[in-house]
């Protein structure tokens, strides 16, 4: 395993350590935290910059289409990330095998609206299938959750595959009556076109899947003692 002299997190770890899990609606059976992930060897923290050498990137392609990054890519992407203090990257870790296992990101959109708010949107849910049985799912989607209340989100949203609506609803999420509809410009293939995404059926007229905007709203009001 590789040793650092010197590693960098994205943000206060410490953070992680003040979120009061008793708040969430979601059910864990065994109770765990982002505290105690239930095994010692687990470990719930914020992205470092020395995850590209821990399958970070190779976690993420299990969910999309990554490239090929190069190690300096990684490090300034992780530098303007830092420099924003708008993402938190939130990981979790096999400290055995020094590897992310699994992942979730919060990204802060600062508003003008609503006495110039801060919204929570959730990005980028995905942990290695080989550790299913573990909570690891519910736990990072959860972590994330309380982050953003505890950061002073007055929403927080995300978009998911119709099959996973009913997961999102057991940590809270719901769907707002008439505004349950994604749309996407795609802007990364050779002729940009609208894709429409809603509820209503499984795939598109061209074959797309939909998705569907969860939302936890207001958010104080969803988590509660």
């Amino acid at each position: 395993m590789v040793q650092y002299t010197q590693e960098t997190y994205l943000y206060d770890p410490n953070v992680l350590l003040k979120l009061d899990f008793h708040r969430s609606p979601a059910k864990f059976q065994p109770f765990i935290s982002a505290a105690n992930p239930g095994e010692s060897w687990l470990q719930v923290r914020p992205l470092k910059d020395t995850d590209y050498d821990r399958g970070f990137l190779q976690l993420l392609s299990q969910l999309t289409n990554v490239g090929n990054i190069t190690r300096t890519q990684f490090l300034t992407r992780f530098s303007q990330m830092k420099a924003s203090g708008d993402y938190y990257v939130t990981v979790i870790e096999d400290t055995r095998k020094g590897e992310i296992i699994g992942a979730a990101s919060l990204i802060i959109e600062r508003k003008f609206i609503h006495n110039c708010a801060v919204r929570g949107r959730l990005e980028d849910v995905v942990v290695n299938d080989t550790y299913r049985g573990k909570q690891l799912g519910k736990l990072i989607v959860v972590t994330v959750s309380l982050l953003a209340e505890h950061l002073g989100c007055y929403k927080m949203s995300l978009d998911c595959k119709d099959k996973l609506i009913k997961f999102y609803e057991t940590l809270g999420y719901v769907l707002i009556p008439g505004n349950s509809n994604s749309m996407t410009i795609r802007y990364d293939e050779d002729t940009p076109t609208l894709k429409r995404n809603s509820t209503s059926a499984a795939t598109g007229a061209a074959g797309d899947a939909y998705q569907t905007v969860v939302v936890i709203m207001p958010f104080k009001s969803t988590f509660i003692k």
